[in-house]
């Protein structure tokens, strides 16, 4: 018989992943799955007895007719056992390709966006054993090193949220059992079963593996042994960047070209991947390739003097590569009323005044957040050509958040202008901040203990 999961085993899981503040809000992901489902029952009780509460967000795709009454029927369930819920829906078109792939970034966006604006700092998410194992076969078909090969962190930290994977030890089988010990109902999701996504192909390939030898205790072996070089490769590219990179309020960074080919490649290739993708705003590296190819520019001296990859653009300069923001696919104007937070281009937490609670000045008519462009730059310069002595490169400055009405820029708080004569009023902006998805230091690949690595 499969054993459930009880509330004093779950109690652990979740201390190794602490520590938590008093009374904590936690949102549980909430797709209506057995393994969510679990999930959520589970934290609900943890939670109660610290004194805190959970929150259920389930994201509504539109990818099935059936998908909308799913996540009302979850609500349903939700409001039985007492736990807020909430539905997050996907607007817009929707991809006709690698749709599992920009399905799970709209996912992660909705969620994380919503646990940012509620406050809530912990975001815990349904991964278990079995999907940690096809994590790392998929990876490994696709050729990934050991930065992949090290599979699922149980905790990784995002802009102002902690995402946690407390099931990642834990069988799906016994997360089923928990639901039928509860006599809690669960939704079947029917992709699951669909062969044309390749994570139901890998999952397939599971039982014929285990018969081959290639069991999960022969995946744990290999998941633990790339973790720990992955670990030990995040300390080497923490260190180097310590030393090579100067990462600017403003959104872009110096690297000294020299440090880094002082460094070993692997290495230097690891700090460079990890600046693109926090100027850039990406939420995942790079493809290695691709580093591979900019690292060559870069090490090589000769050539354009300038390059591009993953959203950033980077440029030669007095002895230093500038990375920068790249001018292209940049955001659409968004509205910015008093009191509005905005996670801007992926990379800039802002959050506009409200005098109504005794900070700032308030927009007022057709304000819009845009990024500043040259046009904006030319009225800047028209209206304050001191400006132009700003310590952010150029290119950078193009790409700066800016407030914008009819009548053209009303502020550009990074370069300290607002349109404005009176430099000492009060700003419209309550807080703009350099935020990025994924920070320069980062936090380390997570080994918790009895959590992560125990395929």
């Amino acid at each position: 018989m499969v054993r459930p999961v009880s509330d004093l085993e779950f109690s652990a899981l979740m201390a190794a992943l602490g520590p938590f503040e008093r009374h904590a809000r936690i949102a549980v992901a909430l797709s209506g799955g057995p393994d969510s489902m679990a999930l959520c029952v589970l934290a609900d009780a943890w939670a109660r007895r610290q004194g805190g509460r959970v929150v259920a967000l389930t994201v509504d795709h539109r990818l099935r007719p059936d998908s909308t009454a799913e996540a009302a029927a979850v609500g349903d369930w939700m409001d039985a056992l007492g736990i807020e819920h909430r539905i997050l829906t996907w607007e817009g078109t929707k991809p006709l390709a690698a749709i599992q792939a920009k399905a799970r970034t709209a996912r992660y966006d909705l969620l994380a966006g919503w646990c940012r604006r509620a406050g809530i700092l912990h975001l815990a998410l349904a991964h278990e054993l079995e999907d940690q194992a096809e994590t790392l076969l998929m990876r490994l078909a696709r050729g990934s090193g050991a930065h992949g090969l090290a599979g699922m962190s149980a905790i990784s930290e995002t802009a102002g949220v902690r995402i946690l994977r407390p099931l990642l030890a834990v069988e799906r089988a016994r997360l089923a059992a928990t639901l039928r010990a509860r006599k809690q109902p669960w939704v079947e999701d029917p992709s699951n079963r669909d062969t044309a996504y390749a994570r139901v192909r890998v999952r397939q390939w599971l039982p014929a593996l285990a018969q081959a030898g290639c069991g999960m205790a022969h995946l744990k072996r290999l998941a633990e042994t790339f973790a720990a070089r992955r670990a030990e490769g995040e300390d080497g590219i923490a260190g180097l960047l310590a030393r090579a990179c100067r990462l600017s309020p403003a959104g872009h960074a110096a690297l000294d070209p020299a440090a880094l080919a002082a460094a070993a490649p692997a290495t230097a290739r690891g700090a460079v991947s990890r600046v693109l993708c926090t100027v850039g705003g990406g939420a995942y590296p790079a493809a290695r390739d691709k580093v591979d190819a900019l690292w060559s520019w870069m090490a090589g001296g000769a050539g354009p003097s300038s390059a591009t990859l993953a959203r950033c653009r980077l440029l030669r300069r007095a002895g230093e590569i500038v990375v920068c923001r790249e001018g292209r696919h940049l955001p659409a104007p968004v509205a910015a009323g008093a009191g509005e937070r905005v996670f801007w281009d992926e990379r800039f937490d802002i959050e506009m005044a409200d005098p109504a609670t005794g900070n700032g000045a308030a927009v007022v008519g057709d304000a819009m957040l845009v990024p500043l462009g040259r046009e904006g730059w030319a009225e800047v310069l028209d209206r304050a050509p001191d400006r132009r002595r700003s310590s952010i490169p150029h290119p950078a400055r193009l790409t700066l958040p800016a407030l914008r009405d009819s009548a053209g820029i009303v502020e550009v708080p990074f370069l300290g202008y607002r349109r404005r004569r009176d430099e000492e009023a009060p700003s419209f902006f309550k807080k703009i901040v350099f935020s990025p998805r994924n920070s320069l230091s980062g936090v380390g690949f997570c080994l918790a203990p009895g959590v992560s690595h125990t395929i």
